[in-house]
């Protein structure tokens, strides 16, 4: 009896460019963070205390993580960015800034659900293992 192979898992065409997306703008705001963390300090109308930089820039690579994760289709990926959407909520929120600037996050994390509904077949979040 011949072993089965597992089925082929297909990736819609708006998910992988979100997911190529959001590799390159969290790895590029990482790096932001790390290298210029001294002109948002100052470009900035209010203070940022220096707990947030590490703090942000954690969450920047934990967001990474999770999407390598969610192309490598697995769930936990998705969740972890919602934990992580949270914490940065919750930083933003003490920095003060505004509630549209506060809540970025969330809206990538409600982004990411619905580019994971988007297809037929080839839906992504029912392909999540």
């Amino acid at each position: 009896m011949k072993p089965t192979s597992p089925p082929v898992k297909k990736r819609h065409g708006s998910l992988a460019t979100y997911l190529v997306l959001a590799i390159i703008g969290n790895f590029a705001t990482t790096l932001l963070y790390l290298l210029g963390r001294e002109a948002i300090k100052r470009s900035s109308p209010q203070h940022i205390p220096d707990w947030a930089f590490p703090v942000l820039i954690a969450v920047c690579l934990f967001n990474l993580v999770c999407v390598i994760a969610l192309f490598r289709w697995k769930k936990w990926g998705f969740w972890g960015l919602v934990v992580s959407a949270a914490v940065a909520l919750g930083v933003n929120v003490a920095i003060g800034l505004g509630p549209l600037a506060a809540i970025g996050g969330i809206v990538a994390v409600l982004l990411v659900y619905g580019v994971l509904q988007i297809g037929k077949e080839n839906k992504g979040w029912s392909q999540l293992e």
